[in-house]
């Protein structure tokens, strides 16, 4: 069964409840129904809960170079999943175009003319030829995978935090996903108790649960990465022990949890561009163009969600450009749904730095481990920004 995150009054986290009783709550007036900024539906309370006990909580992470899963999970139900679609290859192009024009710039102030001692040079300001920076592709990697813990830790009493440490042999740049492992414990450490375990041991306990795996790393469905991150959750629960009697002694598996349905959230960064005072290719007459930027002509933000209609056709959607009479709205994937006039865009909910895509329900995790068996799922159906019809099966 899915559950529901509720929040006290004052905001904080409660336990999980059901949606019939999130639904009775909202009638009789006793919570207020939100959609939070990872596309999830949850109660606040208005009232003060009668007690405020908490079981445990953890939240998995399997980072990744271009993709990450997050998963979360109780003793007794699947809360939530996650498939992260990585900023990694648009950073870094975009920070490598930036090195090409900043060398075109210092390039054409240079007075070649005369000796080099006497050129305008500008001298450094401070040293900033640190040794430990973090790159900037790598940064924004762990980045988005904080803001994703940081939401959910906002939901839900998260007790631990499970973390997949990558180590390979030879350099400790060899992979990406092993650089700033350190920075993102840390990172994570502020919001709740962190382990960490390594790739083999995610593997086993998959294998052991009875997870699959999906060999296509791109695609976005549960079996591709979210999988790592509900193993790495379920390890609070089930743990690989050795054991000793008086006849023989080795390991096994013990503890219980249950995989049940869940939410499953597709999960980006909107790929704007930063305003760009120069561009690439001067323009003649010295006039640049606008480019780049958040903000657009009509009165809407660039990441923006909102309902545009042309020719009888709906669309909802994120705002990724304008024109002088016209906005441009994109889907989760960032594919142009069209150009629509801007009378004729409607603004249903303001930006939030992340693009989320509702996915069906992943019912393919509905088993048990330990003899507990699962339970089936229901979902409310309250509104949701992007639409006013909000099918069960897409929440």
């Amino acid at each position: 069964m899915l559950r529901v995150p509720v929040l006290s009054p004052d905001g904080k986290p409660l336990m999980p409840t059901k949606p019939s009783r999130a639904r009775r709550w909202i009638r009789d007036g006793l919570a207020v129904g939100k959609w939070s900024d990872l596309g999830v539906f949850y109660v606040q309370l208005t009232q003060q809960p009668s007690g405020e006990a908490t079981q445990p909580i953890a939240v998995g992470i399997d980072p990744g170079k271009r993709y990450s899963g997050v998963g979360v999970q109780s003793p007794k139900a699947t809360l939530f999943l996650a498939h992260l679609v990585l900023p990694f290859q648009t950073v870094k192009d975009r920070m490598e175009q930036r090195r090409m024009m900043r060398r075109g710039r210092r390039g054409r102030r240079m007075n070649r003319k005369v000796a080099y001692s006497k050129r305008a040079h500008r001298q450094k300001r401070f040293d900033n030829r640190r040794q430990n920076m973090l790159p900037p592709r790598i940064r924004a990697n762990r980045q988005l995978e904080l803001r994703v813990a940081t939401e959910l830790c906002c939901l839900l009493p998260v007790s631990k935090i499970v973390y997949e440490y990558v180590k390979t042999r030879g350099s400790k740049s060899f992979s990406p996903v092993m650089v700033g492992q350190k920075v993102m414990l840390g990172w994570l450490s502020k919001l709740a108790p962190v382990e960490t375990q390594f790739g083999y041991e995610t593997a086993n306990l998959r294998t052991q649960l009875g997870l699959v795996k999906s060999k296509d790393k791109s695609a976005q469905t549960p079996e591709s990465h979210a999988v790592d991150g509900l193993a790495l959750a379920c390890s609070e629960f089930v743990q690989y022990k050795s054991f000793h009697t008086a006849n023989t002694r080795g390991h096994t598996w013990t503890g219980s949890v249950v995989l049940t349905p869940s939410v499953f959230r597709v999960i980006r960064r909107p790929p704007m561009s930063r305003r760009q005072l120069h561009l690439m290719v001067p323009a003649k007459g010295g006039v640049r163009r606008k480019y780049g930027g958040t903000t657009t002509r009509h009165g809407v933000r660039k990441g923006d969600i909102v309902k545009a209609e042309m020719a009888g056709r709906v669309c909802v959607g994120w705002v990724s450009g304008d024109t002088q009479r016209q906005i441009s709205v994109s889907d989760a994937n960032w594919t142009r749904l069209g150009q629509f006039t801007a009378s004729k865009v409607q603004l249903l909910a303001r930006a939030n730095g992340l693009v989320v895509s509702r996915q069906p329900i992943a019912c393919c995790f509905a088993r048990s481990y330990g003899g507990i068996k699962p339970h089936s799922a229901s979902a409310p159906i309250p509104p949701h920004p992007q639409g006013h019809a909000v099918s069960r099966r897409s929440l």
